[in-house]
């Protein structure tokens, strides 16, 4: 019994040292572009130009390259945050049209949540599994009909071509909805009974408890309104109504540092957005696998 015991006690031991090591190879795969970021926003043109020679200059060999810069310089960051003033025309531009999608949703999309949690009325069922339908269709399913209804709104080729398709989109309801269903039915239904309006009721007791799940909604909805390519590039044609997020392509291999840097910016919110909002996305992604 002890020795049956001792081996699967080592292949117990060895089954989690082969999935921790497969966990840690994953991570280094997933981490290892995120941590080639800050080296090459900091690299001089000519190091960068030396380790991608065979990409930028079409030479024979390998492109290498170095986490940390043999000789850290700030000229790259210069260049996009002095040297660059289109930069800052897009960079509003993006928290724009982020600020005024997630107002939006909060305003049009907490209600509609609130009311499939909250109610039940005639085709509700139905009418949720629409919403569901919706959040599952890719984009470029969608391209075509919000292409004609924008154009008929004549709202092509202007920020609320991007905009208003993204206040109404499905999956922010969907994770509201479901931080909602976590209240206790019979709370609500003793609030009524004390005599408390729908509006109260909302207000004081959906509010406060669903709160974890409103803040996911935003957390995620930021992270996509902040990253939106096709989008901006399927519905606006000035390139001074453009988000951040379109200003990588335009500046080409030439200024791969120019890049580097962009991206370290760019990344600087959505990491800040997502630490603040950890805990709360954590919990709204616990609440989307909860069955009813």
């Amino acid at each position: 019994m002890r020795e049956t015991n001792n081996r699967r006690k080592r292949k117990r031991r060895a089954g989690s040292l082969l999935a921790a090591t497969v966990c840690i190879l994953a991570a280094a795969l997933v981490c290892l572009p995120l941590l080639m970021i800050p080296g090459g926003a900091f690299m001089s043109d000519m190091e960068l130009r030396r380790l991608l020679a065979p990409i930028l200059a079409g030479q024979e060999g390998y492109a290498g390259w170095r986490l940390l810069p043999f000789y850290p310089t700030l000229d790259c960051f210069y260049n996009v945050l002095v040297a660059s003033p289109d930069f800052y025309r897009l960079f509003w531009n993006s928290v724009g049209m982020t600020a005024a999608i997630l107002a939006g949703q909060l305003l049009f999309g907490l209600p509609s949540a609130w009311a499939f949690a909250a109610f039940r009325f005639r085709g509700r069922e139905a009418l949720f599994a629409l919403y569901v339908m919706l959040m599952l269709l890719p984009f470029q399913v969608m391209l075509l009909p919000q292409y004609l209804m924008l154009r008929s709104l004549h709202l092509y080729g202007n920020p609320g071509a991007v905009i208003l398709p993204a206040v109404f989109s499905t999956f922010p309801v969907f994770v509201m909805y479901r931080g909602f269903t976590q209240i206790d039915g019979e709370i609500l239904e003793a609030a009524r009974l004390e005599g408390a309006g729908e509006w109260q009721i909302f207000r004081r007791i959906g509010l406060p408890l669903g709160e974890t799940g409103i803040r996911a909604a935003l957390v995620l909805s930021f992270l996509e309104c902040w990253n939106l390519v096709e989008q901006p590039m399927a519905f606006l044609e000035e390139q001074r109504d453009w988000p951040l997020s379109l200003y990588l392509p335009q500046l080409g291999l030439a200024r791969a540092g120019d890049a580097f840097a962009v991206s370290v910016i760019v990344l600087i919110p959505a990491v800040c957005i997502f630490a603040l909002g950890q805990d709360a996305l954590e919990a709204g992604i616990a609440y989307m696998g909860v069955k009813e």
